[in-house]
């Protein structure tokens, strides 16, 4: 939880805060059987009227992390999470992040696949909470997915359109975020996404403008 609140504030630029599970009490949430994997589902829009009624003024969004696979509707098979474009709450799940899900069992590797995974869906859900909708104009964070394999082909990173729709919206500065992005990829041992953000800030300073 420190790890995705850290990666929270450095990529939306906000102070994050953690909230106790026992902060809003013992909700009750429909839940169902998938049939597919024979696993408990909860629905996801209950949780978002839950949430709606623990947001506090001072918040600009509130977001829940599960374990459990959520569904949006009898008719979806499940979705990885779901966020409000107007009420500023969402939830994901890590349930189908890890292996035992589909009764596979946890390599040594799978610990830095669900981070970035969870990383991946925290800021695309959280995006959606900023007005962010489901980008269709270059490989981006905040593209749609219908399955893992489809989520894990994104990229971990705005478009330059959700970018400039982001940067609309919090007003940080594009060149110090991304330096401290480089810094968070580095300790995380995420290479490749380092990789890239090192990229880019070298081509900012070439030409002089982000």
């Amino acid at each position: 939880m420190e790890f995705l609140k850290e990666y929270t504030e450095v990529f939306f630029g906000m102070g994050t805060q953690i909230l106790s599970p026992k902060a809003g009490g013992n909700p009750r949430f429909t839940t169902r059987i998938n049939p597919f994997p024979r696993k408990r589902q909860i629905l996801s829009t209950d949780v978002l009227s839950y949430l709606r009624s623990l947001l506090t003024r001072d918040a600009f969004c509130l977001l829940s992390i599960t374990m459990e696979d959520l569904y949006p509707d009898p008719a979806w098979n499940f979705v990885f999470g779901q966020a409000s474009l107007r009420d500023r709450v969402g939830v994901f799940s890590f349930a189908r992040y890890d292996p035992t899900f589909f009764g596979e069992r946890r390599e040594k590797e799978d610990r830095e696949i669900l981070l970035k995974r969870s990383c991946k869906v925290l800021v695309h859900e959280t995006g959606h909470m900023f007005s962010l909708a489901h980008c269709i104009y270059f490989p981006c964070v905040m593209n749609g997915s219908n399955h893992l394999q489809e989520s894990d082909s994104r990229p971990q990173f705005l478009c330059p359109v959700c970018l400039r729709k982001l940067h609309s919206s919090i007003g940080f500065d594009v060149v110090l975020r991304y330096e401290r992005m480089l810094k968070f990829y580095r300790r995380a041992g995420f290479s490749p996404e380092a990789q890239w953000v090192n990229d880019r800030l070298r081509r900012i300073s070439s030409s002089g403008r982000p």
